[in-house]
């Protein structure tokens, strides 16, 4: 929810902030709305066909009800005005630093590490190493990913906002893919599920909310308000229930089958 998911979360915030400041801020808004449809509809319905996931009272008693807050939030600063504006993105921030220290301070895990022995810290070096690559290459692939964006965009003719919220969101969800598999494989659902949502939760409140405060984010096309944003909302509600049903509290591979389904169709809706 912390730490895994602000890492992920690294290439939204970077290529949003970019294609906000190069004039493409439907680019930059689809990202987050495609990559938060992404997180939940295409990389935890693969997770979850892997492996299911038991989920603790953490999850619906804080880390959800928060990306419900958070997604609401969005909707309500940007559905009626096409704008948001730099006094929204600092609320949006603050609200994410307080959710983050309640976090930090009082939340239990949401759901059980199953092998916590083999858990192994990096020494400082190394991590100050992994980062400065990291880092480097996440700005470098954010300039390609946006000049091949905006170049199939123009080759297909179709808008700044459908390339985004498929191609470009489905690019920087691949992080959030790539360590939910590795947890699940690694028996650390914990770092899986908390990731996702706590990708989403970092992807409203930070990508958006830093990318305002730089540059004030106005929609060009109105399908994301019209159609996308209703989609997210939709799809970040619909984890609640699969959590209690069939099975409570668990998340399966009917469920995972499920949510890839009604990525499908999202994706289908899109792009006809």
């Amino acid at each position: 929810m912390t730490v895994v998911s602000f890492a992920t979360s690294a290439p939204e915030l970077i290529v949003s902030v970019k294609a906000a400041l190069d004039g493409f801020p439907d680019l930059a808004l689809g990202n987050v709305v495609g990559s938060n449809i992404a997180n939940l509809g295409l990389v935890l319905s693969i997770t979850v066909i892997m492996g299911s996931i038991d989920v603790r009272k953490g999850f619906y008693a804080t880390d959800w009800p928060m990306m419900m807050v958070s997604s609401f939030l969005f909707f309500g600063f940007i559905y009626f005005d096409g704008v948001l504006q730099r006094y929204e993105g600092i609320i949006m921030v603050a609200l994410l630093f307080v959710f983050l220290v309640y976090l930090l301070r009082y939340q239990k895990p949401a759901v059980v590490d199953e092998m916590p022995e083999d858990d192994v810290i990096l020494p400082l070096y190394k991590i100050a190493l992994f980062l400065g690559v990291g880092g480097v290459a996440l700005w470098g692939g954010s300039e390609l990913l946006i000049k091949g964006a905006v170049g199939m965009a123009s080759t297909f003719g179709v808008s700044d906002r459908v390339i985004g919220i498929t191609v470009v969101s489905v690019g920087t969800s691949i992080p959030e893919l790539a360590a939910s598999v590795i947890a699940v494989l690694k028996k650390e659902k914990a770092i899986s599920l908390g990731n996702l949502i706590g990708s989403n939760i970092f992807n409203l409140l930070a990508v958006l909310g830093i990318t305002s405060i730089i540059t004030p984010i106005t929609v060009m096309d109105q399908g994301l308000l019209t159609s996308d944003i209703f989609w997210m909302l939709g799809i970040s509600f619909l984890i609640l229930p699969l959590v209690f049903f069939p099975k409570g509290l668990r998340l399966g591979w009917r469920d995972g089958i499920f949510l890839l389904a009604v990525y499908a169709v999202f994706v289908y809706m899109t792009l006809k």
